[in-house]
């Protein structure tokens, strides 16, 4: 077989691969467009007979068909939560991958091994004691139970990937700058946050995308409008006999467009904060 025939199969491969990957996704999004009849039709319809808002005007109170999901305060919640525990976590994680990238001190590889295993930990794990622990302090059903629980998840993740970046930063670079009258705090601002910031927005994004795609945890902490999320909203759709489909198809590209919308616009930084460390001078 040539180069050029394996390439193509690798390519036609690839693609189909891609395509299977995708379809429940494209199920998804064409469902949200539909009603529920033609949703349960057997066999499937793959393409719908028209394409309408309503099952969107219906979650978000407008049209005939009301549907009584708070749908904006789920919504508002997630937006809150995520952005809260993604700033929170990224500020952390920086400091902390600054100091195991930068200084020596005692019980760092231990240290820096115990935040690693840490993520070796099923979240689903977690649920059980978390919800004893947070139901004796009063943090259930409220956001910032549920904003502490994603930063302590996804502090470990950022530590690691920028501490990673920190450390392919010369450490020349701040010495220079120190010796041209910087302080430290402005030689870590001026010249090393530049060079490693594809490396927090990649950190940042992750830690986004967790926070607003997680449902196990925020399912046990959060019980009212006041706290629960876009993914533990899903389940409003459903009842005793039966569920709309439609809605919650509606209701999950609301959750994918605001995570797809982020992805493409720091995705310079995130293709380069995924690379930066494969490359070496």
């Amino acid at each position: 077989m040539s180069r050029r025939a394996r390439d193509i199969a690798i390519w036609i491969s690839t693609f189909i691969t891609m395509l299977i990957i995708c379809l429940p996704g494209l199920w998804v999004v064409l469902s949200a467009f539909r009603s529920n009849g033609e949703i349960l039709t057997r066999p499937a319809v793959w393409i719908p007979e028209g394409l309408s808002l309503d099952n969107f005007r219906s979650i978000f109170g407008f049209g005939a068909n009301v549907v009584a999901i708070p749908v904006g305060s789920y919504f508002a919640n997630s937006l809150i939560i995520s952005m809260t525990s993604t700033v929170v976590a990224v500020a952390i994680g920086m400091a902390g991958g600054y100091a195991f990238a930068r200084y020596h001190f005692s019980g760092k590889a231990a240290g820096f091994l115990g935040f690693m295993l840490s993520r070796t930990v099923p979240g689903i794990a977690l649920s059980l004691p978390l919800f004893i622990l947070w139901s004796w302090i009063g943090l259930i059903d409220t956001r910032l139970g549920v904003i502490l629980v994603y930063t302590a998840i996804n502090v470990p993740f950022t530590i690691w990937l920028t501490e990673g970046f920190f450390r392919q930063i010369p450490r020349d670079l701040n010495e220079a700058a120190q010796i041209d009258g910087c302080t430290p705090w402005q030689a870590f601002w001026r010249v090393e946050f530049p060079l490693a910031k594809a490396g927090i927005a990649s950190s940042a994004i992750f830690a986004f995308l967790t926070s607003w795609n997680e449902y196990a945890l925020a399912s046990q902490l959060t019980r009212s409008t006041d706290s629960k999320t876009l993914p533990v909203g899903l389940m409003d759709f459903t009842a005793q006999f039966t569920i709309d489909w439609a809605g919650m198809c509606a209701m999950a590209v609301i959750i994918i467009i605001p995570a797809l919308v982020l992805t493409f616009l720091v995705q310079k930084h995130l293709i380069s904060g995924l690379t930066f460390g494969g490359v070496k001078g």
